[in-house]
């Protein structure tokens, strides 16, 4: 994996400990490990651990503090990750999981490091691939998405990994709950596109497997474009799948959008595929009616100011290492995304 941040020091990892965990797992590792944090995620802690010969893994925590409830488990996102393990959804290979907490303070579990570019804003992704190869990440990933909600939960094992009815409402009330307790203002438009979505859910048409943040900068993307591994599956249940595309297309920023400018998403860069062409193309390959897709932005945009609520508080408090510059950009985006929220419902039918 190419980052494309910088690399810093690993606070979050007993490096002798978790050495040795790491030793009676993986044949010929050769220390030392040189562990260290890789920037750019806002959730779960990941690092990079690479030994004396060059090997490396991805490695992923929880954050170093406080974290809200039914946040950042490990063995339900390494769970799902051996799940897919073998399916048209290219996940990384796992290396196992480590509960104890004597080892690190928290649990961890280990995957094996997938080469390929992370495209996180609009300069890596005309830095890092071309044109061409932009358009096949983009058809690539709107293909993996369909591919994910084509999986029968019980036949990978993840019968029992969430309720499948009534989705969207319970993601209304986990939400606007954590927002209750990570607010440290009043934002109006939390409150209104919160009880304006609650009275207007749509029916939920099938079930499946949800990712809950899909995006190309959760992904591992090859040279050519292709996707080689999805990511970050910590808000993974089961549920309305259509939640998967409207979340997509929140992040598929295009010229002009003001709240997707704000996410700084690579989907900026010449030869992404537009939003209508991929909300078509899943429409065709699924067969499923994609016409209340707008709801489901407007949900997406909400969700989102939600979370990022949550990790701005950790920012601030220090749960996520050093802050910088992106969480004093923080608030104003939170803002930004409710409005866009707020925005979207206005244009919803009647």
């Amino acid at each position: 994996m190419r980052q494309t941040a910088a690399m810093t020091e690993s606070p979050g990892i007993d490096g002798a400990r978790v050495t040795a965990w790491l030793a009676e797992r993986l044949p010929g590792l050769v220390p030392p490990v040189d562990y260290q944090l890789i920037a750019g995620g806002h959730s779960n802690l990941t690092y990079l651990a690479r030994d004396h010969t060059g090997r490396q893994w991805v490695i992923r925590r929880p954050p170093l503090g406080h974290v809200l409830p039914t946040a950042h488990d490990m063995g339900r996102e390494h769970r799902i990750i051996s799940a897919l393990a073998g399916s048209r959804v290219p996940v990384p290979p796992t290396v196992g999981i480590c509960p104890d907490l004597a080892v690190n303070g928290a649990p961890f579990f280990v995957m094996d490091f997938v080469d390929g570019f992370v495209l996180r804003d609009t300069a890596a992704a005309q830095s890092m691939i071309g044109e061409a190869e932009r358009a096949v990440a983009g058809e690539q990933l709107i293909e993996v998405l369909a591919a994910l909600h084509a999986i029968d939960p019980e036949s990978v094992g993840l019968g029992d990994l969430g309720r499948r009815e009534g989705y969207i409402s319970r993601q209304l009330d986990r939400w606007y709950g954590q927002w209750q307790r990570s607010k440290d203002r009043e934002l109006p438009a939390i409150d209104e596109v919160y009880t304006t979505l609650s009275a207007r859910v749509p029916a939920q048409q099938t079930s499946g497997i949800v990712h809950g943040d899909y995006r190309v900068d959760n992904c591992i993307v090859g040279p050519d474009g292709a996707i080689r591994a999805v990511l970050d599956w910590e808000l993974c249940t089961l549920g309305d799948v259509l939640a998967d595309l409207g979340i997509m297309m929140v992040y598929w920023s295009e010229p002009g959008d003001e709240a997707g400018g704000s996410l700084g998403q690579p989907t900026l860069a010449a030869g992404f595929p537009s939003r209508a062409d991929l909300i078509e193309r899943y429409a065709r390959i699924t067969g499923r009616d994609v016409s209340a897709i707008p709801y489901y932005m407007a949900f997406g945009y909400w969700k989102l100011a939600c979370i990022l609520q949550g990790v701005y508080i950790r920012y601030a408090s220090g749960d996520m290492g050093q802050a910088g510059s992106i969480a004093t950009q923080m608030p104003a985006a939170i803002t930004g995304l409710a409005e866009a929220a707020r925005a979207a419902i206005g244009g919803l039918p009647d």
